[in-house]
């Protein structure tokens, strides 16, 4: 017997009816701008969705699929959104990438203030200021202020003296500089310039059923959650980050954070009042901070987190925040997905994250 064929319907491409075009220009959506491109009769001029020019009348506009589609009518591109050249974002982001080069090439010492910055793009000090932070995540102030801690990180083992390294690194006083050395390095300057000698850090390593597991803390707190299938390789990347490190192991008594981590991963939502040391950039923390909101069984987008902490178009920066994670599940960047619904990467491997996913979800529904 024949079977009737099955139809399913295609889902509507976005923009693709008059309406739902007319109506992206009538919010200027920047979602839109690519997707189609409209003219208008009476300037004889073509524009992005997104264009912030007077609107228009509707029986005066047209839609184009493309903007060789509105030149070969006969219309030109609009001299304000520039529908023949890079897109707002893309000019935008070239503004910001140009002066993160300029603070960086400049040094510490050197490095431009904000009306210079500001110069150079052709813009006002409070229009830059607010277009680089929407950019990079973070002020042009404090992303100098990275570069100079990255660069005191780089320096200090190979200082001739902490005093040098620091005046270097563009810390204009010694005051300055110590009051800031612990949340910059985890650790007192000289321990970090020794490589870790002198600091303590325990650690243990223990199963779950994930794999291996290594916890290891400072004083401050639990400063690494690991996950992996060597343990031996585990405790070998924690001795590489701190070479001169007095890493103590075989700890009963530390031992107990291991069981607190297993605890993380076996039983979500179990919760965790342990301290952590936390070493990153105050973009990193913010992002870090958002992630420990997220609560098992749920999940948001990298797209989500930059609006949660008021920078929506720092996505990308999220994603790189979630990867530079240094302790797994404690803070849970796995449950950080792409806006499709794929789990995209994990430090600690995607089918870890998938697993975590997975088992979060199941604890939930029961």
């Amino acid at each position: 017997m024949a079977m009737a064929a099955l139809k399913i319907p295609l889902e509507t491409p976005p923009y693709a009816s008059e309406s739902s075009r007319w109506l992206a220009v009538t919010r200027r959506d920047q979602r839109a701008d690519g997707a189609f491109y409209y003219s208008v009769k009476t300037t004889g001029v073509y524009c992005r969705p997104s264009c912030a020019s007077r609107l228009a009348r509707r029986e005066n506009v047209r839609f184009h699929a493309s903007r060789m589609d509105a030149e070969r009518a006969g219309f030109r591109p609009c001299k304000r959104c520039r529908p023949d050249g890079a897109s707002p974002e893309a000019r935008n982001a070239a503004l910001v990438a140009e002066a993160c080069r300029t603070i960086a090439q400049a040094g510490p010492e050197d490095a431009p203030d904000l009306e210079a910055l500001a110069k150079a793009a052709g813009m006002s000090r409070f229009h830059f200021h607010r277009l680089f932070k929407s950019v990079a995540g973070v002020t042009p102030r404090a992303y100098a202020a990275s570069l100079r801690a990255d660069r005191l990180r780089r320096d200090l083992p190979r200082s001739r003296s902490v005093t040098e390294a620091f005046y270097d690194a563009g810390f204009n006083s010694s005051g300055r500089f110590y009051a800031q050395a612990g949340d910059l390095l985890g650790m007192a300057p000289r321990e970090f310039r020794a490589g870790g000698k002198g600091a303590a850090i325990r650690f243990a390593i223990g199963r779950c059923s994930l794999g291996a597991i290594l916890v290891a803390a400072t004083a401050k707190g639990v400063c690494a959650v690991s996950l992996g299938d060597d343990p031996d390789r585990l405790a070998r990347e924690l001795q590489d980050r701190f070479p001169n490190a007095a890493l103590a192991g075989d700890d009963r008594d530390f031992a107990k954070q291991v069981a607190w981590a297993v605890g993380l991963v076996e039983t979500p939502g179990s919760g965790s009042d342990l301290p952590l040391d936390l070493r990153g950039t105050a973009f990193q923390l913010r992002v870090w901070q958002a992630l420990r909101r997220i609560k098992p069984g749920e999940t948001a987008s990298y797209g989500e987190i930059a609006r949660r902490i008021g920078k929506p178009r720092s996505a990308r920066a999220v994603a790189q925040a979630c990867a530079a994670n240094a302790v797994a599940v404690a803070i849970p960047c796995h449950r950080v997905v792409r806006k499709n619904g794929d789990p995209g990467g994990y430090r600690w491997g995607v089918e870890r994250k998938r697993a975590l996913l997975m088992r979060e979800a199941e604890k939930t529904i029961r």
